[in-house]
């Protein structure tokens, strides 16, 4: 993607992966300003912005990553010293929002993270928020202020693209993510299966079939996000069984808590594992491909900043961003 020289705006990070937020700035042609985080006796947070930011187009850069709780509070702290600034807009920019995954009620007192935390952004004083492929598509309905949605899966398929896909199929893990899958299948020209998955427990499932043919073939699995690692080598082993010859795991969100590494890499049936720099990458993952996707988040910024459509980032890789057609002789 193009380099942008975009003034007028100021772009800060959390300790979460202030990596990222310089790739984004680097694209952006600005330079990341300096914040300071610090932590009082009693164990409380505290952010303070160490950046001029009176009327410009702020944007605050943090993934809710592990631990979770305390990036969650560093940017919630970071928007609020953003908004006692002046700040003119606060763009909250979450590559990756964990608590989409608390999107439903399913379960009797059970809490909804994802709507809460959505809340929480906007009563700090956030005006916009901008994402990543979001677990589940109403966690968009969450939010009271605008949500820009990105999606990985056109950096996703430009990788495999590179190579030779004879007798490829596209799997997704769950009937849940067989959309997802199925927009990659057709960006790469190939059929589409499905896991048949039930949930026992955070890092315990189980899939007892298999939708669609994969008998010779070789597996391309689709996930928005692996963390322990349990669904993925649970789909890997059932595609062994239904004579599936070889698997390439891609995500968005590679957050391989636990012992996610060493289940990975210990399984013969794993040739690759791709994720996007959504989140930071583990230091000793061998075998990792790690595709960015910051210049996604750069043209989303300098869109949204010029008051741009940030849907044509994505024309002709989701029809989710299309743009509806203006009828004849209406200007």
């Amino acid at each position: 993607m193009k380099g942008y020289l975009v003034k007028g705006i100021t772009v800060f990070s959390g300790s979460a992966h202030p990596g990222f937020a310089d790739e984004i700035c680097a694209k952006l042609g600005v330079p990341r300003s300096p914040v300071a985080i610090s932590r009082f006796s009693n164990d409380c947070l505290q952010a303070q912005l160490l950046a001029n930011c009176r009327q410009s187009d702020v944007y605050i850069v943090q993934p809710l990553m592990p631990p979770t709780q305390e990036h969650l509070m560093e940017l919630l702290l970071m928007v609020d010293a953003a908004r006692g600034a002046s700040a003119g807009q606060i763009t909250a920019v979450i590559p990756h929002y964990a608590y989409a995954r608390s999107d439903k009620k399913d379960a009797s007192r059970i809490s909804l993270g994802g709507r809460l935390v959505a809340d929480l952004l906007s009563t700090a004083g956030v005006h916009r928020v901008l994402t990543m492929n979001l677990h589940a598509p109403q966690v968009h309905g969450f939010f009271s202020v605008p949500v820009d949605h990105l999606t990985a899966l056109g950096v996703i398929a430009d990788h495999y693209r590179k190579r030779d896909l004879t007798n490829h199929v596209v799997v997704s893990p769950d009937l849940g993510n067989a959309k997802q899958a199925t927009l990659l299948a057709r960006l790469l020209n190939l059929p589409v299966a499905a896991g048949s998955k039930q949930r026992l427990g955070d890092d315990k499932v189980v899939i007892d079939n298999i939708v669609g043919d994969v008998q010779g073939k070789k597996a391309i699995v689709l996930d928005d996000e692996i963390a322990t690692g349990g669904s993925i080598l649970e789909i890997v082993n059932r595609l062994q069984d239904f004579g599936c010859v070889g698997t390439s795991v891609a995500c968005t969100h590679g957050l391989f808590t636990g012992n996610a590494v060493e289940r990975l890499t210990g399984s013969d049936a794993i040739s690759e594992v791709v994720a996007t720099n959504t989140v930071p990458a583990p230091e000793k993952f061998p075998g990792l491909t790690v595709l960015s996707v910051a210049g996604l988040f750069a043209g989303a910024i300098d869109r949204i900043h010029r008051g741009k459509s940030v849907a044509k980032l994505f024309k002709g890789v989701d029809p989710a961003y299309s743009e509806p057609p203006v009828p004849e002789g209406l200007f």
